[in-house]
Parts: C-alpha cells; structure tokens; sequence
C-alpha cells in the first residue's frame, strides 16, 4: 500500500466497517512505518484493474534479539471488498502478512476479530490461528466484543490460497 491508495482503501473500509473505520489518520500513520530499513509494518492492496478490491496489514513488534523475548507481529486489518467473497482473495492476503510476520522473524502472530465475523474467524482457523480471549468492546462507537486469536509459528501456516485464485487480482505492498 503507498499514499496514493488511500483513498480507495478508505471508501472501501467505510463500506465494510461503517461503525468503526479506520481514519485518514491512522491509516498514514501505519504507513509512516512501513517504508525502510527500520520499517515495523506491512500494508498490501489488492487491484482488479484500477480498482482496489482488499487490503491488508500486519505490525511487528519487538525483535528476535530482544533480551529473552521474541518479536510479535499483530494482524491491523484484512478487508476484501463483498463482491470478492469466497473467491480466496482473502486467503492470498493473510498468507503474505504472514510471510511478513516470518520477515520481521515474529514468533507469534496475534490479531482481534469481531466476535460477529463468523466469516473472518473460519478464515482465520484455516490458518492455525486459535481463540485465546476475548476484548469487552473492543470495537467503538458499537460496543462490540473481539475475539482475540494467536498463530504460533507463522512459518509453518498453511497457504489454503494458491496464488492464481483470483483471476485478474494483483496483491502490491
């Protein structure tokens, strides 16, 4: 994802995420740290054509150096826009943020999911992530609980989603 996908990326999430979309703001902020040597995240935009039908990210945090501890790498968003439902696309995303999390040589990848998006936890599941607990109205201004899953060993996840799955859909990060 670079600046110029912004604003795409956001009518998307305003579809999909009325109630608590991500601003403008937030979503330069993450991309102020996704660029260079020092870069702790990964922010990826799908594109049918000229139009952005997903996106993804993932931050990491800590290093595998840190004393006694070892980097974590925590899913931000996956979006894929409805009309792309069930065609793998999301499967081609959180595969590569786990390539990234094994990038940044994260140990664990943690992510919040809404505790309504039965949709979003099977993807999840396929992947190995496992529901540890739960946030209490997490997602605001709704007031809607997260489940919070955990993916040990991101390296070894399986990848349920070749990479032709979705004919005439390119993943640029």
């Amino acid at each position: 994802m670079r600046w110029w996908d912004i604003d795409p990326v956001l009518e998307l999430e305003r579809i999909l995420f009325p109630e608590d979309a991500w601003s403008r703001g937030m979503f330069w902020s993450e991309l102020a740290h996704a660029r260079g040597p020092a870069a702790t995240r990964r922010y990826l935009v799908a594109e049918q054509g000229s139009r952005v039908v997903g996106y993804a990210g993932v931050a990491a945090s800590g290093t595998a150096s840190d004393s006694r501890s070892a980097a974590v790498a925590d899913i931000q968003t996956v979006a894929v826009a409805r009309d792309h439902w069930g065609t793998g696309l999301g499967g081609r995303l959180l595969t590569e943020l786990l390539k990234a999390a094994t990038a940044f040589e994260c140990a664990e990848v943690m992510l919040e999911c809404r505790i309504d998006n039965i949709r979003a936890q099977k993807l999840y599941e396929r992947f190995g992530f496992e529901p540890i607990g739960f946030r209490r109205g997490y997602y605001q201004p709704g007031n809607v609980d997260a489940l919070v899953m955990r993916l040990t060993a991101p390296e070894t996840a399986p990848e349920t989603a070749p990479e032709n799955s979705v004919q005439g859909t390119d993943i640029h990060g």
